[in-house]
């Protein structure tokens, strides 16, 4: 036995003796409560505890759940059985809640029981019907108003010299039963402690279509530079085709040293702009604006017609400097050094990233490094940004993200951080548990009906589901998959809509996606072939072949069906060809459903048989039910679990079916 715990239970001895209660197995928690869950205003948390006790006293246990520094509110659990006990509260405000379980033993309920029990078996409960005055007694001292003198009359009666059966008839009262669950007992009950907590983000940090474009390509005029005014005229364009959040790339200035060309080439031209990951130049750096893209009033008047279109700007956030930045001079401490006496510069071996200064976070001054990184954020909040996309968090501390993320939204909680971190499991959960909000993951690379099937099983199914929220983007400036690069426009099409339908926040890197770009910069690499990463690229919106029809109509199929806007009610159903997969999504009432089939084949039509889960449907045995295909518009009429589909992938290769009776 540990001193400490001999102490605790020293410490108990003088007062009061320990808990006999039994609090384990509270759901929903990450790590015991070191971390808070993830929730959206307005979704309800079912919490559930095993509470127990030896013997077979009459336990009591309350869900309590605060807002903020608000009061306490306590809800009545309900036992399910083998000790389970289970209770929901709704989460109506953006922010931070917290919970716990609190439980005792309910003495007046087990003395009730024992004594109905005696007295049905004509047994004498002389002894047992003072033991119940007493407890009624105590009761009426923790009473107010009229109940105070009603309990203690009732005691009186109770403990009283009256008939035997007279005064175990009110023992059994109803009403008396109901008053004293109005005043319990708690001597001797558990709370667990600390209470878990649960942070509130707004809806969009749940549900929402994402597109990705370079402000620089976004001018009407090939050859010219964009501006935040040619990304303005952009805006109905994005918007019409049903986005909800417009992300750029990095805005600031660009550095000149080692400045990357064409295709990454470490020999630019004069007119080449650069990546615009490196930044940093002497017009500024985290928190100034390119000047080839405006001014931060064009930026300002952006994101005000943005929000007159319901999108929301985000941008990408990246903790790392050209050799031009400002902070290279004004605070050399801030990075890793030589034994020379020069700054290493970034690398993923083989890779080298000449124009790019990693962040040294264990240097000197990583206090004055933590708060200038979070005022970066800061700064753009206050210029109307609430949703970032931090790039490759997984290669900063872990513990800077936590404190980071936390200041922010302690100044602003609806801000929301989409972490960009292809990296080992266990690293991207760490990040979803510290803070942020939504997380990339590895959608890219399933592209089989059993990879698909595994990971979204594991998303949605597992205890990860409480921190970490999927955001499947089709494709990314950075990662151009095979699939993408061989399969022509069916596998843009098929894997728009596995992602827009898969999970409820997805995205798009545009306009190369809507026009099937799948050239890759040489056989085997991820690169784009003449990727914006490295040059202005002109787009021409109109292009033959384009998929923006296609898009907005899975964008409206999102926003009108909400079994759409959700991860954990994912269900896959049985096809009898691999290529093919099929699952579906329903509200909790089943008033909406909706059932997708995708051929992941981009090459060849495949058919088969779908064996339906008809319950999950909301279909009873064999009754007839229609579906109706929210791509094409075509109506089919189904019955019964077993139905054929067959889809060409030049034609279209999935549907999206509104499932009715």
């Amino acid at each position: 036995m540990t001193a400490t715990l001999q102490s605790s239970r020293t410490e108990a001895t003088r007062t009061q003796a320990p808990s006999r209660i039994i609090i384990e197995g509270v759901s929903p928690q990450v790590d015991g409560g070191r971390f808070p869950i993830k929730r959206v205003e307005g979704e309800t948390i079912v919490v559930g505890a095993d509470v127990f006790a030896e013997g077979h006293d009459v336990i009591r246990a309350v869900l309590r759940h605060s807002s903020g520094d608000g009061p306490w509110v306590e809800v009545p659990m309900t036992p399910l059985g083998n000790d389970r006990w289970e209770a929901g509260f709704t989460v109506d405000r953006i922010g931070r809640y917290s919970y716990t379980v609190e439980a005792w033993i309910d003495r007046f309920s087990t003395w009730r029981d024992e004594v109905s029990k005696k007295s049905g078996a004509g047994q004498d409960i002389a002894s047992e019907l003072l033991e119940g005055a007493e407890i009624v007694r105590q009761a009426a001292d923790r009473a107010e108003g009229h109940a105070v003198r009603w309990l203690s009359e009732r005691a009186e009666a109770i403990a009283g010299g009256g008939d035997q059966a007279d005064r175990t008839s009110l023992a059994l009262d109803p009403q008396l039963a109901d008053l004293m669950e109005q005043y319990p007992d708690r001597r001797g009950g558990n709370t667990v402690e600390p209470a878990f907590e649960v942070v509130v983000d707004p809806l969009y940090a749940r549900f929402g279509a994402w597109y990705e474009m370079f402000p620089r390509s976004a001018s009407l005029e090939p050859g010219r530079h964009g501006t935040f005014r040619d990304v303005e005229a952009r805006l109905p364009y994005i918007a019409g085709m049903g986005f909800d959040i417009l992300y750029l790339p990095p805005i600031h200035p660009v550095g000149r040293s080692f400045r990357k060309g064409p295709n990454n080439t470490l020999t630019p031209g004069p007119g080449d702009p650069g990546s615009p990951w490196a930044i940093g130049a002497t017009e500024g750096g985290h928190k100034d604006i390119h000047p080839e893209l405006g001014t931060i009033e064009d930026f300002d008047r952006l994101v005000e017609s943005a929000r007159g279109l319901g999108l929301k700007v985000a941008l990408d956030i990246a903790f790392q400097c050209s050799p031009d930045h400002p902070y290279v001079r004004e605070h050399p401490e801030w990075f890793r050094h030589r034994p020379d006496g020069t700054i290493k510069y970034a690398e993923n071996p083989p890779k080298k990233y000449q124009d790019i200064y990693p962040l040294e976070f264990d240097g000197p001054d990583w206090k004055g490094l933590y708060e200038e990184l979070r005022d970066v954020f800061l700064y753009w909040v206050d210029h109307g940004v609430t949703v970032f996309r931090v790039d490759n968090p997984h290669t900063k501390p872990f513990l800077f993200w936590d404190w980071c993320i936390a200041e922010v939204k302690r100044r602003c909680p609806e801000a929301i951080f989409l972490s960009e971190a292809f990296t080992r499991p266990k690293l991207m959960k760490r990040l979803a548990k510290g803070g942020f909000n939504q997380s990339y993951t590895y959608f890219t690379w399933r592209n089989d009906k059993q990879g698909l099937t595994e990971y979204l099983t594991e998303l949605t199914t597992t205890n990860c589901r409480e921190y970490m929220r999927p955001n499947f983007f089709a494709n990314t400036p950075d990662i151009l998959h095979e699939y993408l690069q061989t399969g022509g426009p069916a596998a843009f099409k098929s894997r728009l809509v596995l992602a827009a339908t898969m999970t409820a926040a997805y995205g798009i890197y545009g306009p190369p996606f809507e026009q099937c770009v799948g050239t890759p910069v040489r056989p085997g690499s991820e690169e784009y072939l003449d990727s914006e990463k490295y040059q202005v690229r002109y787009w021409n919106l109109d292009a033959p072949g384009n998929l923006t029809g296609l898009i907005t109509r899975v964008n409206q199929a999102r926003r009108e069906h909400p079994a759409l806007q959700s991860d954990w009610n994912i269900r896959f159903h049985h096809v009898d060809n691999d290529r093919l997969i099929a699952y579906s999504k329903a509200t909790p009432d089943r008033s909406d459903v909706v059932l997708v089939v995708v051929n992941l084949d981009p090459q060849n039509t495949q058919s088969g048989w779908t064996y339906l889960d008809l319950a999950e449907l909301g279909i009873s045995g064999g009754d007839a039910f229609s579906v109706h295909d929210l791509i094409s518009g075509g109506r089919f009429h189904w019955q019964g679990a077993s139905n054929f589909v067959m889809l060409d992938p030049h034609q279209m290769p999935a549907h999206i079916f509104h499932v009715s009776r």
